[in-house]
């Protein structure tokens, strides 16, 4: 007997929910930054360990509402933590233990959970068992703690395999083969978005998003074009920079990811439209994929 289910990546900003779920499914599709709040909507990956087909399902960080995008991103992460068989809890391990208490609060439905202490490498051993120690006081809560360092791979297969363990019998749902069921687009979107953080600073990159106009395929060649939206037309300059600068980087960025992901040489066409306050306009947030 098989086994499949969905796991869902859970923690605060920044805690390395999009950077583990790359890592154990050995390919870049989720967008990664430095800078919190980078993940906007859902998105999965679908790996293979021994005998259990696992869908991991990253989310956006827990955090408080705001403008009305964050509350949809914050809807995003509860709604994952109801539909899954399985959540994967990342703390990081500077974090005090406050952030885990606040999770246990939200996870209303109790589904289980495993605590993963991530960025463990940048701690010394003594501050880890620390860590560690601090969350004795729920073990009756969570089924099991793995500290792991993502760029060494530390503690990967002790992860895969509690949560094979902790998954039910199931035929795969997916091809064995799928890396995920993401649409092309939404994964090149999150690249052009991932090439935005990477280049521009302050407040730009949280206040643009990224719409695929079109894809066409060719036998040589995968044209992608694309639309930046911005919210001020002071944004706009600062995106194209000078000498159109700026936007060459994003674009680079964005055009090696895609070409690793696809096998293909890429032509990239980036357009910058300025919609004012679209991060508070509900309607034209469903319009481009920020459904409730």
């Amino acid at each position: 007997m098989t086994k499949a289910g969905f796991v869902s990546l859970i923690g605060r900003p920044n805690a390395g929910k999009s950077t583990l779920m790359n890592s154990l499914l050995g390919e870049n599709i989720a967008m990664v930054s430095q800078k919190a709040n980078a993940t906007r909507k859902r998105s999965n990956a679908i790996v293979m360990y021994e005998d259990t087909q696992i869908i991991f399902v990253d989310t956006p960080g827990l955090h408080e509402r705001e403008k009305v995008l964050n509350q949809f991103m914050l809807d995003e992460a509860l709604k994952a933590m109801g539909d899954c068989d399985l959540i994967v809890y990342l703390a990081p391990v500077t974090d005090s233990v406050e952030h885990y208490e606040k999770f246990l609060k939200l996870n209303n439905d109790r589904v289980k959970h495993i605590i993963v202490i991530s960025k463990i490498d940048q701690v010394s051993q003594e501050k880890l068992f620390k860590r560690i120690a601090s969350y004795n006081q729920f073990s009756s809560s969570f089924e099991a703690l793995i500290p792991v360092a993502i760029p060494k791979k530390v503690g990967h297969q002790d992860l895969l395999q509690i949560i094979s363990k902790n998954l039910p019998d199931s035929p795969f749902l997916y091809d064995p083969e799928d890396l995920t069921s993401e649409l092309v687009r939404d994964i090149y979107a999150g690249f052009i978005r991932e090439g935005i953080f990477e280049n521009v600073s302050d407040e730009i990159p949280y206040e643009s998003d990224v719409i695929i106009d079109s894809i066409e395929e060719e036998k040589g060649i995968d044209r992608v074009y694309a639309t930046i939206i911005i919210e001020k037309e002071s944004q706009k300059g600062i995106i194209i920079g000078k000498a159109g600068e700026s936007i060459k980087r994003i674009g680079k960025s964005a055009r090696e990811k895609i070409q690793r992901l696809s096998s293909k040489k890429t032509y990239l066409s980036l357009q910058v439209t300025v919609k004012k306050g679209w991060t508070k306009d509900k309607a034209f947030l469903e319009e481009i994929g920020y459904k409730a």
